[in-house]
């Protein structure tokens, strides 16, 4: 019951810290027998949480031992069945992993599922760390198994409202094995190769950033599978422009900045701007949509907005605080923080009502509060498209030249990017 209410929570607690999450591969998952799950780890404990509650399998974890000793935490991850894995970073024996690994193998011969993060850490670095050999010895001693990498993909892991994708990929069967050293980097390095499959990674943060902006501008993807598969071919495109034709590269980051310089001072984001421009039909079905929205959800997103706007920047000002400059566990602070502010405030408005009006308003007020706040993240959100959208349209129609000109150069860029690439292809 306590798995099922926390599965519940949580699910609502993505739902809400990101605009959208979609889930891919769940037909790689096996229905049944022993799995083995093996993600990435760029977002300390919102990574688990995604497993925990999109995976079709019941899973257990593997989560270093200092969390099950801080206060909330310790009972969390206790609820959550994971098992305390002791590194000696954390000051901790790593002796006692043998009772960790015993438990981990037991769960996988009983028909179970664990998930083992094989980096050990979590991090923002845009390539995978060094896999530790852990997650191979369990697999080795508890096969025959199935492991099953998967990939998490965030479009902004620290910034509230952004999309987030985790993608199951190919799994691969694994016998029970000695564990000789070589079986076990063996297996390892499988697991390394089948991660990367998955996962969007380089040797240079700024060629991350780049392809960033280049699929924003030139590539949109709205299917996040899709953009994950974009950037993964820019990224490989970038990489061999960089060694094989620098110059060229720096002419087209330079061309590419420019064009995102114009499109700033002019005030619109890339995905807004197309030769097809706006219709009279498309502009009336967004404004008319738009004015709906905000008739039914003004009064309440108000309130929402002053109640709960001091808790949104309490949780935003900790989470800068104590993540001190690591993006990777940013985001957990701030699902931490709103999980704890939020419900604050919540009570703070009941307790006020309740003086103030008696208790049927206290229960009005507890229920209405959270209906408040999705009101008011729904109606900023909609301000923000439709200023985005006026802005757009004022150049279509005020200033035809200047979107013609963007339209031109921006498929011109792209061309040139494709080209890059193709003579590369043709070269191989």
């Amino acid at each position: 019951m306590i798995r099922r209410i926390l599965r519940a929570v949580f699910s609502l607690v993505l739902r809400v810290f990101f605009r959208r999450i979609e889930v891919r591969g769940l037909e790689n998952v096996p229905a049944e027998g022993p799995v083995m799950f093996t993600p990435n780890h760029p977002s300390g404990l919102v990574d688990p949480l995604f497993l925990f509650c999109l995976a079709p399998r019941r899973t257990s974890f593997l989560a270093k031992a200092p969390l099950f000793r801080m206060p909330v935490l310790g009972w969390l991850v206790r609820a959550l069945e994971c098992l305390p894995v002791y590194r000696s970073k954390d000051a901790e024996d790593p002796a006692k992993n043998r009772e960790t690994f015993e438990a981990a193998r037991r769960v996988l011969t009983g028909g179970g599922t664990i998930c083992i993060f094989p980096e050990g850490t979590s991090h923002s670095d845009p390539h995978l760390k060094p896999l530790k050999t852990g997650a191979a010895r369990i697999a080795l001693a508890a096969g025959p198994l199935d492991i099953v990498p998967a990939g998490l993909f965030y479009t902004e892991k620290i910034t509230f409202r952004s999309q987030a994708l985790l993608y199951f990929g190919e799994p691969f069967r694994v016998e029970p094995g000695t564990l000789a050293p070589e079986m076990v980097r063996s297996l390892t390095d499988r697991m390394a190769a089948a991660l990367a499959d998955v996962t969007l990674q380089t040797d240079r943060a700024e060629a991350l950033a780049l392809v960033a902006r280049v699929e924003r501008a030139f590539f949109f993807a709205d299917d996040l599978a899709e953009q994950l598969d974009v950037r993964r071919r820019l990224v490989a495109g970038y990489e061999r422009l960089r060694t094989r034709d620098p110059e060229r590269l720096a002419a087209l980051v330079q061309r590419i900045t420019q064009f995102e310089h114009e499109l700033e001072q002019a005030g619109i984001a890339p995905e807004r701007l197309s030769p097809e421009g706006f219709t009279a039909t498309g502009v009336a079905g967004f404004v008319g949509r738009s004015l709906l929205l905000f008739a039914l959800t003004a009064p309440f997103a108000v309130v929402g907005t002053v109640l709960h706007y001091p808790a949104y920047r309490a949780a935003g000002f900790f989470a800068l605080q104590f993540s001190r400059g690591d993006d990777d566990i940013v985001a957990t602070i701030k699902v931490l923080g709103s999980l704890l502010f939020f419900p604050l405030t919540w009570a703070a408005a009941a307790t006020a009502a309740g003086l103030l009006l008696h208790w049927p308003a206290a229960l009005a007020a507890l229920a209405l509060a959270p209906a408040c706040a999705y009101a008011a993240l729904l109606f900023w959100e909609r301000v923000d498209r439709l200023i985005a959208g006026a802005r757009s349209l004022g150049l279509f129609l005020f200033r035809r030249r200047g979107w013609a000109r963007l339209c031109a150069e921006r498929e011109a860029i792209r061309q040139e990017i494709i080209a890059v690439g193709d003579a590369f292809t043709d070269a191989a």
